[in-house]
C-alpha cells in the first residue's frame, strides 16, 4: 500500500538508525517543520530524505541573512533521485532568529519512490511503498562477526583513534547500517547498500568493500615517500 510522504532530497544517504542533523533555511522546509512540530503527539513526526543523483540541482545554499536563497531552486523529478529512501524521524528542534531551525532527526525505515508529486504543499512529496523490515536470518548472524572483524582492521588503517566502535551493536542489521554510513564509500556505494534486500545481502557487499578499502589503504601507507609528496603535480620536464 502505498503512502504520500513529504520529501527532503539531500546530497547524502541515511539509514535507519542513523542520526542526521540539519539546518532548515528555505521555507519550504522550514512550513514542514512547522506542520510536524503542529501535529499529533502520537503520529510519527518524519519525512523523507531521498538522495540527489549526480549532476542533480541541490537546494541552494544559505545567504545567511534569514532569508534562504534568493531564488528557488529548479524543480525536481524522479529521474533527480534514487528511488530508495529512508524517513528521518524529528527528535528534537531549535528555532533560530529569522524563522530558521536546527533540527536532530533519525533514521527509522526505508521507503521506495513509486512518484514524485509537486502538488499544494510548497515542499516536495511522494508516494512511496514501504519496504520490509529487516529481520537477521541465520545467514547474516553468520556474516555479521566477519563484517565486524573487517570494519575492525579498516578502521585500524583508517583511524587508528577511532571511536567508532566503542559500542558494537550486537544485531547484525544494526551494524551493517552503521559499516554503511561510517565507512568511506561513495554516494552510490551506500544508496546500494540502503536498497539491499536483506541484511545478509548488505553485509556480504560491506564484505567486499571493506577488503577492497583495506587494500588500498595498505597499499597507501607502504609507500616510502610522504603522503604529501603524492598530491603535487608532476613536473612538465
Amino acid at each position: 500500500m502505498s503512502k504520500r510522504l513529504p520529501v527532503f532530497p539531500l546530497g547524502t544517504v541515511l539509514f535507519p538508525g542513523l542520526v542526521l542533523p540539519l539546518h532548515i533555511f528555505e521555507e519550504r522546509y522550514r512550513a514542514l517543520v512547522r506542520e510536524l512540530v503542529a501535529g499529533p503527539a502520537d503520529d510519527p513526526h518524519e519525512f523523507g530524505v531521498v538522495t540527489l543523483r549526480r549532476g542533480a540541482e541541490a537546494p541552494a545554499p544559505d545567504t545567511g541573512d534569514g532569508d534562504g536563497p534568493s531564488s528557488p531552486p529548479p524543480p525536481i523529478g524522479a529521474d533527480d533521485i534514487y528511488q530508495v529512501g529512508c524517513t528521518a524521524e524529528l527528535r528534537q528542534v531549535t528555532e533560530l532568529p529569522g524563522g530558521r531551525y536546527d533540527i536532530m532527526t533519525v533514521g527509522r525505515r526505508r521507503f521506495l519512490v513509486k512518484d514524485v508529486i509537486q502538488g499544494d504543499e510548497p515542499y516536495l512529496t511522494a508516494d512511496v511503498e514501504w519496504l520490509p523490515d529487516e529481520s537477521p536470518d541465520e545467514t547474516a548472524e553468520l556474516l555479521a562477526p566477519r563484517a565486524l572483524a573487517a570494519f575492525r582492521a579498516y578502521l585500524e588503517l583508517l583511524r587508528p583513534d577511532s571511536e567508532a566502535l566503542d559500542a558494537v551493536p550486537a544485531d547484525p542489521t544494526v551494524l551493517s547500517h552503521l559499516i554503511a554510513a561510517t565507512a568511506q564509500l561513495t554516494t552510490e556505494e551506500r544508496q546500494t547498500l540502503l536498497a539491499a534486500p536483506d541484511t545478509a545481502a548488505r553485509l556480504r557487499t560491506e564484505l567486499k568493500l571493506l577488503n577492497r578499502e583495506s587494500g588500498l589503504l595498505a597499499r597507501v601507507r607502504a609507500v616510502p615517500v610522504p603522503l604529501s609528496d603524492l598530491a603535487r603535480p608532476a613536473s612538465p620536464n
